[in-house]
């Protein structure tokens, strides 16, 4: 019995690989931002925890107030890695 249920499941995974292939396929033929999109869309439903996504975008939106406020400054990149890399020595 184990055996059939081993082949039956190396035969589905063929046939799911051998759909995956045509589907790539397909998806090949569309234009870059076609591919883009769905590339965007597929990533996205891999996210399923909708409450970390409204958390991320809520800290996104506090960060940007504090420095349209001024509550924050922003500096250079070439400045922040220079302290860092002093912080390091």
């Amino acid at each position: 019995m184990r055996l059939g249920r081993m082949q039956t499941r190396v035969g589905q995974a063929r046939t799911m690989e051998t759909e995956m292939e045509k589907l790539a396929a397909e998806a090949l033929k569309l234009r870059p931002d076609e591919r883009a999109t769905l590339a965007q869309r597929l990533l996205a439903s891999l996210d399923g925890d909708d409450e970390i996504e409204e958390a991320w975008a809520a800290e996104v939106e506090r960060r940007i107030g504090e420095v349209e406020s001024g509550a924050v400054q922003l500096i250079p990149i070439a400045e922040a890695l220079a302290h860092i890399r002093a912080g390091l020595r």
